[in-house]
């Protein structure tokens, strides 16, 4: 299959990068999880970006800690194409409305756009739906900002009630909910995908497949069943594109993830695939409609 032209613009909503020099990342453990225990910077993943056409990105946090968070919107108030940061609070914390409204009052506070936290890490598979959970949720609404949800598939029922309970918030989901794509197994996945979508205030993340699949022998056929159901149930106008980088280098250069989404979107219009590429990022965190990279 001939991959299809590049859109106009190319918005990553999803990547990382951490300093080992200035915090250690505990999740990168493991022989295999080894080619990441470097540093990567925005330097690094800014050319990559560009020759893939992404002219914004939105960096997303990946330790719970505040003090990651004010370096990221420190970041994003230098040049480069960071555009938006999803950081993380306390969501348990009662004074959570306090605690996001100093991160906004930072350097670069104006480019918080989201909070994240780790569920996938918790060890009750209804962390999400805990009364304290909830009202920190509420809270980050309030502000005017968006959740991302990182679960695993057994998370999903979770999320799906929680997204529910709170029509007012607004959500978007990572990795399509990290579907068991190296066993190549659809359901329940897929029932519960289909569960969260059928709610108006969620979008969901073309994101993290390459690394839930085989590292070193995935394709995008065996990919395709995952991001089919996704844009069925979603629609092109409530999916996100993003690279998951440098987490997705495991298996896949940053080219290489940028390629598997264009051959998975091939049969969109090319309305479509722009609104995956580029504008669902732009509605979903508030992103300026001008490139970050053009001057600098």
């Amino acid at each position: 299959m001939t991959t299809p032209e590049a859109p106009e613009v190319l918005v990553d909503a999803h990547h990382h990068v951490w300093d080992l020099s200035v915090r250690d990342q505990p999740w990168i453990t493991g022989e295999a999880m080894r080619p990441l225990r470097r540093n990567f910077s925005v330097a690094e993943l800014a050319p990559q970006a560009a020759a893939a056409g992404a002219d914004r990105t939105v960096v997303v946090q990946t330790v719970p800690e505040e003090d990651e968070t004010v370096e990221l919107l420190a970041l994003a108030e230098g040049a480069g194409p960071v555009a938006a940061v999803v950081g993380w609070t306390d969501l348990t914390d009662p004074r959570v409305a306090d605690r996001l409204a100093a991160l906004r009052a930072r350097p670069g506070g104006r480019y918080l756009r989201g909070i994240r936290h780790q569920a996938q890490d918790e060890a009750d598979p209804r962390w999400l739906c805990r009364p304290d959970v909830r009202r920190g949720l509420r809270a980050v609404a309030e502000a005017g900002l968006v959740h991302d949800i990182l679960v695993t598939p057994v998370q999903l029922p979770a999320a799906v009630e929680t997204v529910a309970a709170l029509p007012g918030a607004r959500f978007v989901l990572d990795h399509l909910g990290k579907p068991p794509v190296a066993t190549g197994e659809l359901r329940p996945w897929a029932d519960d995908l289909a569960g969260l979508a059928a709610l108006a205030n969620v979008d969901c993340k073309l994101s993290g497949l390459v690394t839930e699949a085989d590292w070193h022998h995935w394709t995008v056929d065996g990919l395709r069943p995952y991001a089919d159901h996704a844009l069925r149930v979603f629609g092109p106008g409530r999916v996100l594109f993003g690279s998951d980088w440098p987490v997705c280098t495991l298996a896949a250069d940053y080219a290489g993830v940028v390629d598997a989404a264009r051959r998975l979107t091939a049969h969109l219009t090319p309305a479509e695939r722009q609104a995956v590429f580029a504008d669902n990022a732009v509605r979903v965190y508030g992103l300026d409609r001008t490139s970050r990279t053009a001057d600098g």
